[in-house]
């Protein structure tokens, strides 16, 4: 485990003399609330390595020098977006083994299923759902967290072979490309709608208007004492007291501590006493132009979609997703923003 500024350091050198590195990260998530880096993984010149971010260590070195290399990663868009936040890091390049995987018409593609496929090695599991905070990390945990980069670097070679003699070389540059120009925008989330949690669309409009204070009640109590909101009061609990409430119920709050419960009853009260006016509605239904045209465009594209998957071994939506066919039959200029060059190419759509 590299915990220091010295032991970093000695392992640079050999990382700026390689094109190619295998990255991971290990996040955690599922024990406090605002998530955070946790673990690093690197795997070059057939050397597994473990930083360890939580450490007193400077990592813009590493950062700097990770950022002028190809990175091989098992599906990016978590660990790009992870890695944006704690260090500001930007890759110049990326191979993502899904695409790669999903370009060779493989219909699994996790990174056990990959592993398997290529290697003939079943990868232990158990280490998910780990406190990846804890310290120090168990044994079988960072075997695990080594495994995950360690097999990568062989696998991209294996794929990369694969997509040249197949030409599908370039169609995997462009879906890398939009993968990690999707990675780099940062997702916001709309607290006018993060409230409406799975079960909320059924409840009448006072309930939800209770169950909408709660949510944010909760959501400030989580972030307060930075664990997951689940940890303060499960969803469930949350339907089931907006439901009481507004029934003139008292919901169970014995696992709440006193200081809990006067913040839990506020929030109910204060939605209790909304006028009608301000209880939130069912958000407008977005209807698409159903009109025999739209239909008939949909159609012309779904069968050429899935006329090339038949006849190219791939899924249909790695093609173009039902949404996005809809969404373009409805603006084709839609097809820039939804699609690279070779989906586009594929379903005939003009280039711009």
């Amino acid at each position: 485990m590299i915990a220091t500024d010295s032991q970093l350091t000695e392992i640079l050198p050999g990382l700026g003399a390689v094109e190619r590195v295998a990255v991971d990260t290990e996040a955690d998530s599922l024990h406090c609330y605002f998530e955070k880096l946790c673990l690093l993984q690197l795997t070059f010149r057939e050397q597994d390595y473990l930083v360890d971010p939580l450490a007193d260590v400077d990592l813009q070195p590493l950062s700097a020098i990770l950022g002028k290399k190809e990175i091989v990663l098992q599906g990016m868009d978590f660990d790009l977006r992870l890695l944006r936040r704690a260090l500001g890091f930007a890759p110049r390049e990326v191979f993502d083994t899904v695409i790669a995987a999903r370009l060779l018409g493989l219909r699994e593609f996790s990174y056990a299923a990959l592993v398997q496929q290529y290697f003939g090695v079943t990868l232990t599991k158990g280490s998910q759902k780990a406190n990846w905070a804890r310290r120090p990390l168990p044994p079988t945990m960072e075997d695990y967290a080594k495994n995950d980069t360690h097999f990568l670097l062989p696998l991209a070679a294996k794929m990369e072979e694969q997509l040249r003699e197949c030409g599908r070389m370039d169609w995997f540059h462009q879906s890398c490309q939009r993968a990690m120009e999707q990675a780099a925008v940062e997702r916001e989330r709309d607290p006018d709608q993060a409230w409406r949690i799975a079960g909320s669309g059924t409840l009448p409009p006072q309930a939800n208007a209770v169950l909408r204070a709660l949510w944010h009640w909760r959501d400030e109590e989580a972030r307060h004492v930075d664990r997951p909101a689940f940890h303060i009061l499960q969803n469930s609990a949350l339907l089931d007291a907006a439901v009481r409430f507004v029934a003139g119920e008292v919901p169970d709050f014995r696992h709440l501590s006193e200081r809990r419960r006067r913040g839990y009853f506020a929030a109910a009260r204060e939605a209790l006493a909304l006028p009608e006016s301000e209880w939130p509605r069912r958000p407008p239904r977005v209807n698409k132009p159903r009109t025999r045209d739209f239909d008939k465009k949909v159609e012309a594209l779904k069968q050429r979609r899935d006329q090339h998957a038949t006849e190219l071994n791939l899924e249909p939506s790695f093609i173009a997703s039902r949404s996005a066919l809809e969404s373009i039959a409805a603006d084709e200029t839609r097809s820039e923003v939804l699609l690279v060059p070779w989906q586009r190419e594929l379903l005939e759509l003009p280039a711009r």
